[in-house]
């Protein structure tokens, strides 16, 4: 059973002291590959060297839109080096954040707004980010009038707006928080949508599964968003893994780049 935790940022500080430790575990369950995601050009930098050290790690290299205030031109010129980089599979994360508002409103969607002209240009798959933001987000997206390839991540929002990323031709991916008591408007969502257009996530170190709540999150705990799930769609944790992983592979064309 091979899974691919989707949305990891193995570049930051929780994981500096045993990254080997932390990989080896991830493998022993089963999970096959990691996508380091980017949330500055420093932190994208990171994920690239991180996939060039690590065979079963990629890299998405992106702006963060806490981080979309910070932007200077030079680092446009950066962005598109690294994207055209080896085991570069996506361009983010990006997107919204209209919960903490670290940047201002109209500089994350200018942010938001150029870097998916890179993500055209460069034909790289999307990784969405966007908390309380989902109107203003598929304004953006609706504008372009035309179908993504890409992911919604940690996905939480609505049946309407799964069905309008859904309609876009972006996916949805699921983590820690679909195993909380109280996500029961999460998984009555999720077991409406078909396997197809889900793929799995940590976000580790963040939002840890229940069952470790108040720990360092870490891409091994992907097996209990598995292991729920599998109770949500009352298959077997196999079935969802094959699909899942198989979603995952297509999108970020992980099978061209490894040839497994």
């Amino acid at each position: 059973m091979d899974l691919i935790d989707t949305h990891a940022h193995l570049d930051l500080p929780q994981f500096k002291s045993d990254l080997d430790d932390v990989l080896n575990r991830a493998q022993a369950v089963g999970v096959k590959y990691i996508i380091s995601i980017g949330i500055d050009i420093e932190s994208s930098r990171r994920a690239v060297e991180l996939a060039q050290t690590y065979p079963q790690v990629f890299a998405a290299v992106g702006i963060h839109p806490h981080d979309a205030k910070n932007v200077v031109e030079k680092d446009w010129l950066i962005l598109e080096e690294l994207l055209a980089k080896p085991k570069v599979v996506a361009l983010g994360e990006i997107g919204l954040d209209f919960y903490k508002d670290y940047s201002p409103h109209h500089i994350q969607e200018n942010i938001f707004r150029r870097q998916l002209e890179l993500t055209f240009k460069h034909s790289k798959p999307v990784v969405i980010h966007c908390r309380e933001a989902h109107e203003q987000c598929l304004s953006i997206l609706k504008g372009y009038k035309r179908s993504f390839t890409g992911v919604a991540h940690c996905f939480s929002g609505s049946s309407e707006v799964a069905r309008e990323y859904l309609a876009l031709g972006l996916k949805l991916s699921l983590g820690g928080p679909i195993t909380y008591p109280n996500a029961h408007r999460l998984r009555e969502l999720v077991s409406s949508i078909k396997l197809e257009d889900l793929m799995l996530e940590t976000d580790c170190p963040f939002l840890a599964p229940q069952a470790r709540r108040g720990q360092r999150n870490e891409p091994a705990y992907l097996t209990y968003v598995l292991s729920e799930l599998s109770r949500v769609y009352k298959l077997p944790g196999e079935e969802i893994a094959r699909i899942t992983t198989a979603n995952a592979q297509g999108l970020f064309k992980l099978k061209y780049i490894t040839g497994t």
